[in-house]
């Protein structure tokens, strides 16, 4: 009984072991400093993760299919600087547009997502009608993209000086907050992230394309056996991706109240490793939505909790990168041990 009751006890934490690892960083930094637990800390760690959640999302739409996508980062820093140039105030003295009208602020933002949108329609595209692979695919959009932003970035009479002066506006979606009462505030910029993850959770669980999404990602030849338009579904998949970066941007921007042409750098890293370590496999066909946000909040509690601590950023690098792998050997040893 004993063995069965240990049993039973191994596989809930196995299961949940993201939560288990998460919760264990936080009482570990907690000791080291008690304020930490504080509201407002845990205010600023989700200010901060929330356009990496939904950069994080975009990616495990992709991932779990079996693809990859390094493009996501470069995507955010166009859609970034895209938006920011059309939503300067007025007496500005730098403005990249000098003589655009005041936009209603809602059509920046649009265009930013649709932008996104459009680059995600090209990888699609490459991938599902070129046959591609994903890497090799994305690579070559991410350094294209970065190109494209430069150029954008260095046209006259802006020639590559960061894009500041942004309109309030515009800068409240992202650091704009709800007061709950009691010196309590909940960013808005959290509410988004947390309504695109709800959007998402229902897209990957209740509809046909999240089916499609797990079966592509489990069998890419019985998916096509079975019927399933797998080119359209891949175009479509990495278009919602697209989007989601282009709406990562235009926060991003929003929240630090500016935009330079390298916003976004790295970013498709961070998102590929919070998805692994929240157990969406490198293999396809598995992740869920809950794991990929508990995978964004343990770099976003390692990040911040670490350097309100003191610890060297040094040692964060490699605190991540052995989580990283220690997440990618394991997500491997449950791919064989099913085989």
């Amino acid at each position: 009984m004993n063995t069965q009751l240990l049993f039973k006890v191994k596989d809930y934490l196995m299961q949940r072991a993201i939560f288990v690892v998460l919760i264990l960083i936080v009482i570990g930094i907690a000791v080291a400093d008690p304020n930490f637990l504080a509201f407002s800390t845990l205010r600023d760690i989700l200010q901060q993760s929330s356009t990496k959640l939904i950069i994080a999302i975009g990616a495990a739409f992709i991932l779990i299919t079996g693809g990859t996508d390094l493009s996501s980062g470069r995507v955010v820093g166009l859609t970034a600087v895209i938006s920011a140039s059309m939503l300067q105030i007025d007496t500005y003295a730098n403005r990249f547009y000098p003589d655009l009208p005041q936009l209603w602020v809602i059509a920046p933002i649009l265009i930013g997502i649709i932008v996104g949108l459009l680059v995600g329609l090209i990888n699609g595209f490459i991938v599902a009608k070129l046959h591609v692979p994903p890497f090799i695919a994305t690579l070559g959009t991410m350094v294209g993209i970065y190109g494209i932003n430069s150029l954008y970035f260095d046209m006259k009479p802006n020639q590559s000086q960061p894009i500041g002066g942004l309109r309030d506006d515009f800068k409240v979606w992202g650091s704009g907050y709800i007061d709950l009462g009691g010196g309590y505030t909940i960013p808005y910029i959290v509410l988004i992230a947390l309504a695109v993850a709800l959007i998402c959770w229902v897209v990957f669980n209740k509809t046909r394309l999240g089916k499609n999404m797990y079966a592509i990602g489990g069998n890419v030849h019985a998916a096509h056996v079975s019927g399933i338009n797998v080119a359209r579904n891949l175009i479509y998949i990495y278009a919602i991706s697209g989007a989601l970066y282009g709406l990562a941007g235009v926060l991003e921007a929003a929240r630090t109240g500016g935009a330079t042409n390298n916003y976004g750098n790295m970013y498709e890293l961070d998102a590929i490793a919070a998805c692994v370590v929240g157990g969406v496999s490198t293999a396809g066909g598995v992740g869920k939505i809950q794991g990929v946000a508990a995978g964004v909040l343990i770099f976003g509690v390692i990040n911040y909790g670490l350097t309100y601590i003191g610890v060297s950023p040094y040692y964060q690098l490699i605190i991540k990168g052995l989580i990283i792998v220690a997440a990618v050997a394991f997500d491997i040893r449950k791919y064989m041990a099913k085989k």
